[in-house]
């Protein structure tokens, strides 16, 4: 990916370093725990805390900054350029529609990070709450991928970021809340199924920002397209299970099985039109 000419996005809110006195929730390792479940499952942590915790004042312990290694430090250099040319993107698309782009802020911590979602621990991976509009990333998750998730190489790191951003631009266009009001209406299989349609079209709005970021600034290397549908199809919700527990439960699925994720990103990238990802309108997505 030819990224280290591109632009620096000033969205980025650095929170390496800062350590977070772990509140005590439901006996507070239970809220771990439950988090830990939750990713082992497919399950979108940001939805997980808005579900269970309110926006918190409670005051935390702050230690100094840490010494950041130059690999880190090439990381966040990285994920800055990514989220920059998310919003190039998604600016462009949102004034074609007569609509403005607000840029969403990406907080990169270590370990545990406070958000108006609540506490969260770095092992629930990268996340966005919808209550403040902002991105989380603990940039170790990047090692997972590559050695937890086989999932190596650039753009499988962008895909991350561009999924995420997806996410904001739901909920931009009212989409995340229709979904909310529609899963306290139905069941638990009901919440399910729209989870899965919600997050399979983050992955085609990642498709779009690829689209786009290749054919108007030419970043996209050979072999890029192929790392970030490896990264769609290693954390499918069938994949995690079964090396969780051995099996899967289609039933309980989140985020959508690795063919799907895998056939909606495509999706996206083949055609750049957002329009092209409603994936509430199939009868199967």
């Amino acid at each position: 990916m030819r990224w280290e000419f591109g632009r620096r996005s000033t969205n980025v809110e650095d929170r390496r370093g800062t350590r977070l006195s772990a509140p005590v929730v439901g006996g507070g390792i239970g809220a771990a725990i439950l988090s830990l479940i939750v990713v082992l499952l497919g399950g979108d942590p940001g939805a997980f805390w808005e579900q269970t915790q309110q926006p918190s004042d409670r005051p935390y312990s702050q230690a100094p900054q840490t010494q950041r290694s130059a690999t880190e430090d090439r990381l966040a250099d990285f994920v800055s350029v990514v989220l920059a040319d998310t919003e190039d993107t998604w600016r462009s698309l949102f004034q074609q529609q007569g609509r403005t782009y607000r840029e969403p802020t990406l907080v990169l911590f270590s370990d545990a990070v406070e958000s108006a979602c609540g506490f969260t621990r770095s092992a629930v991976g990268p996340f966005y709450c919808p209550s403040d509009q902002k991105l989380y990333i603990d940039l170790s998750f990047y090692k997972d991928l590559k050695n937890r998730y086989q999932a190596p190489g650039d753009f499988a790191q962008a895909y991350v970021i561009a999924h995420e951003v997806g996410h904001h631009v739901q909920n931009l266009l009212g989409i995340s809340d229709r979904v909310r009001s529609l899963q306290r209406q139905g069941d638990r299989l009901e919440a399910n199924q729209l989870s899965v349609r919600q997050e399979l079209q983050a992955d085609c709005f990642a498709g779009v920002w690829a689209h786009h970021a290749d054919r108007s600034r030419q970043i996209v290397e050979a072999g890029d397209i192929d790392e970030a549908l490896n990264a769609a199809s290693s954390i499918g919700d069938d994949r995690l299970q079964s090396q969780a527990q051995g099996y899967a439960i289609p039933e309980s699925f989140t985020h959508g099985s690795s063919a799907q994720r895998v056939r909606w990103f495509q999706r996206g990238i083949q055609t750049g039109d957002p329009e092209q990802c409603d994936t509430f309108i199939v009868a199967n997505p």
